[in-house]
């Protein structure tokens, strides 16, 4: 499938090719599919754990990475359960915000800039706090991330928003507490 430039410039098909090979390599999977339906996020939707994209459709390339920290925050045993909107699997403030705080570790990676991953069209009008308080290491969302055992602490000398690792993993967790 073809990126469509109809909403997109060439730097965000760059951060897009980017995001989705990222995704690849720590193993989320995804798929181009055509979304005739409205979604919560233009061009996204999961489905059964699997990130479907039409990029016809598809407005902010950071939507991905904060499509994607919901199916990688989730238990293994029901990631492959997730479809429609999160809210319906339990995602609630909590998973909400771990998700958020695990977008803002994959952009760090990515290096990609902070105004892509919250850009001023989502967030609920809050994208320049998000920014600032992710910039000033003051977000939120990682104590859950470091519950399960995918970084350290930020105040660590190699702590969040470096990752141990990008999926939640239950029986690593599990492991790890004994």
């Amino acid at each position: 499938m073809t990126i469509s430039t109809e909403h997109n410039t060439d730097k965000q098909l760059t951060e897009v090719e980017n995001i989705l090979a990222f995704l690849t390599d720590i193993g989320i999977n995804h798929r181009y599919e055509t979304l005739h339906e409205k979604t919560f996020l233009p061009g996204l939707k999961i489905e059964q754990g699997t990130l479907l994209l039409d990029l016809e459709k598809l407005l902010y390339p950071g939507d991905i990475l904060h499509e994607a920290g919901h199916i990688a925050v989730t238990s293994e045993a029901t990631r492959t359960c997730l479809t429609g909107d999160m809210k319906n699997h339990d995602h609630q403030a909590a998973e909400e915000m771990t998700a958020i705080a695990w977008s803002w570790a994959a952009a760090c990676y990515l290096n990609i800039a902070p105004d892509i991953l919250f850009h001023e069209q989502g967030y609920k009008g809050a994208s320049d706090n998000l920014i600032e308080a992710f910039t000033n290491s003051t977000g939120f969302g990682y104590p859950l991330l470091y519950s399960w055992f995918m970084c350290e602490q930020p105040n660590h000398p190699n702590g969040y928003p470096n990752m141990l690792r990008w999926l939640r993993n239950d029986a690593y967790t599990q492991a790890q507490l004994k």
